[in-house]
């Protein structure tokens, strides 16, 4: 009798303590999606200090600290949102682990910017504004800081949406905004705003069709051959030619400003003995690796997956060296202009503001980034090592066509119209196969029109998100950066 009310003790003790327990597990379910954004608030305010420190004691150091905080949010959602055009194709193609791609991009981002980052930006980014409308450093420095927090603004937005923007679009829009907000529509240059507006149209469409023609190639000369292994070691050479022949001279022309200018002819030359190089080296290698395959598609799969990781590395560390302007433009324009009491056209970038930037990026990219790499990889459409790498090449082709054609062009809106480009054209394909062999069939053997509709190979839904995205960016963009620029001007200008 003595040891009932003993059982029931420890009963009582064994309830309280799963209470405890699942209270803790369910407490650590609860703050597991508050620790991205809690180490991402902690890079935001070292960001700050750290421009405290090196612009402590002026009494402007404040607006630097507040510039310097909301460069590094811009530069996180930078990383969080454009870099998965780079890395999407390669994960959804299985060539690449989620956590393998983003270790990859997070060097090569960073590396790009800190070795081959220009480290001149234009201010009024790109000339959209007459520096010559602008009535003084105070109001240059509250239409940079509008810019800045609208355009990070609108990317975290878009992030959140589950679209892939494009980062420099939305500098645009900040700058467009502020600067009509600061000193009306006349200070606009409309003909470069002409030409950003045809970029919408002109960047997915030929990132579209040239990943379209280079995956037709590949289907009629790899994929449909009856000897699929001897037409591989026959043409994928002559693609990884092409291959790196487009990144020498994308990179040469795109990420080493820093280092040393390099015309469209020159890169073009640096381009063509690359490509011969890699074609030399790469002959006996896929010979070597396609011993003993057997001649079937999933053989292929493996020849194209290494190309493709180099690929998506290499446009890692050029989108690195151009597009970390986006995150520090306008940062390193507020410095500028804070510490000399004047604006220019063009700034030198100071070096712990590069790292911000860089830094940034790879934040953004390692806490936030699987959303749009699994948007931009699988969910478009599906992709395998051939068509991802139909992607790459077109980015890095898209680039240097619109170079040579004196085109602006988004990296972002090349790479994401690629993909839809290689699920269009596989529907199409498909779509012929189809009547090819309903051709002599039975009417009741065919399939039915519904039917075909389900099989489509490009999400709808994902492509009018992504493309009504697109439309209204440098208009959100700038319809935010004007109220915040007026609000700023308002209350602390």
């Amino acid at each position: 009798m003595s040891d009932a009310p003993q059982r029931t003790q420890w009963t009582t003790l064994d309830k309280d303590l799963n209470r405890i327990s699942q209270l803790e597990l369910a407490t650590a379910y609860v703050s597991r999606p508050l620790v991205a954004p809690g180490i991402a608030l902690a890079f935001i305010v070292l960001a700050g200090l750290g421009a405290g420190v090196f612009f402590g004691g002026s009494a402007m150091s404040m607006v630097v600290i507040a510039a310097a905080a909301f460069g590094a949010y811009m530069a996180i959602n930078i990383g969080a949102n454009d870099v998965a055009n780079n890395m999407g194709p390669a994960v959804g193609a299985n060539a690449l682990t989620m956590g393998g791609a983003i270790v990859i991009a997070a060097v090569a981002e960073s590396a790009g910017a800190l070795l081959a980052g220009g480290d001149v930006v234009s201010t009024i980014s790109k000339g959209i504004i007459d520096p010559a409308a602008v009535a003084s450093s105070n109001v240059f420095i509250w239409a940079m800081m509008a810019a800045l927090i609208s355009s990070a603004l609108w990317v975290n937005l878009a992030t959140w949406v589950g679209a892939p923007v494009s980062t420099t679009h939305s500098v645009v829009g900040g700058v467009l905004g502020a600067g009509v907000a600061a000193a009306g529509t006349a200070a606009v240059n409309w003909p470069t705003m002409g030409k950003i507006a045809a970029s919408w149209v002109i960047s997915p469409v030929l990132g579209g069709v040239i990943a379209a023609l280079f995956l037709a190639f590949i289907k009629a000369k790899i994929i449909y051959q009856e000897d699929k292994i001897a037409a591989a070691r026959r043409w994928v050479p002559v693609l990884v030619g092409i291959m790196a022949g487009a990144f020498a001279s994308y990179l040469a022309l795109k990420g080493l400003k820093k280092i040393v200018k390099i015309d469209l002819q020159t890169a073009l030359l640096i381009g063509a003995a690359m490509g011969a190089l890699a074609y030399v080296v790469t002959a006996p290698l896929i010979k070597r690796q396609s011993e003993g395959m057997e001649n079937r598609n999933k053989s292929l799969k493996a020849l194209f997956g290494l190309p493709l990781v180099i690929s998506a590395a290499l446009l890692s560390f050029a989108h690195g060296a151009n597009d970390v302007a986006n995150a520090v433009g306008p940062l390193a324009a507020i410095v500028h202009a804070t510490e000399f009491g004047d604006f220019a056209t063009k700034v030198t970038i100071p070096t712990w503001v590069m790292v911000i930037g860089a830094f940034g990026i790879s934040f953004g990219l390692f806490l936030f980034g699987p959303k749009l790499i699994r948007m931009v990889g699988s969910q478009i459409t599906k992709l395998n090592p051939m068509r991802a790498y139909c992607v790459s090449l077109s980015a890095a082709i898209t680039v240097i066509v619109a170079s040579w054609l004196g085109l602006p062009v988004s990296s972002t809106h090349i790479a994401v119209g690629a993909v839809f480009g290689v699920g269009f054209f596989r529907e199409w394909h498909m779509e012929r196969r189809l009547k090819k062999s309903a051709e002599g069939r039975p009417a009741e053997k065919r399939i039915a029109p519904e039917e075909r509709r389900r099989r489509k190979l490009v999400r709808r839904s994902h492509f009018m998100t992504i493309v009504a995205a697109w439309v209204i960016t440098v208009p959100a963009a700038a319809l935010l950066s004007a109220v915040i620029y007026l609000v700023l001007n308002t209350f602390v200008g």
